[in-house]
């Protein structure tokens, strides 16, 4: 796999690799978490088998252009938790698929649907 050159949290491309401390893909970037009043980069979440994981920033060992590295093995790595806080929302992009003019107004103009991540 490539390694990728290093990068700010800033630049972590959504849908990267993260990988335990034994190389395992343990899943793929959903979102990166920032306190944007302090400019303090607080993790991120991995979409994963199990669902949501929140990988806490202390437990980041390498951000590349490829991937997302973390000091956990791969037990850690599964016992990870769920993320926790407000209510996170994904948009539900297959709400409107389809030939109804409902979906076809929904996909003219854009207007978005929302899930609640379980």
């Amino acid at each position: 796999m490539d390694e990728g050159r290093p990068i700010s949290y800033e630049a972590i491309a959504l849908g990267s690799p993260v990988l335990s401390s034994t190389g395992a893909e343990f899943g793929i970037v959903e979102h990166v978490l920032v306190v944007p009043e302090l400019d303090l980069f607080d993790g991120i979440v991995v979409t994963t088998k199990q669902g949501p994981r929140f990988v806490d920033r202390d437990q980041i060992t390498d951000i590349t252009t490829t991937l997302v590295r973390c000091a956990l093995s791969d037990a850690e790595m599964a016992s990870l938790p769920a993320p926790k806080g407000t209510e996170v929302l994904r948009p539900d992009l297959a709400h409107d698929e389809g030939h109804s003019l409902s979906a076809w107004w929904a996909r003219t103009f854009e207007r978005g649907h929302w899930k609640q991540i379980d």
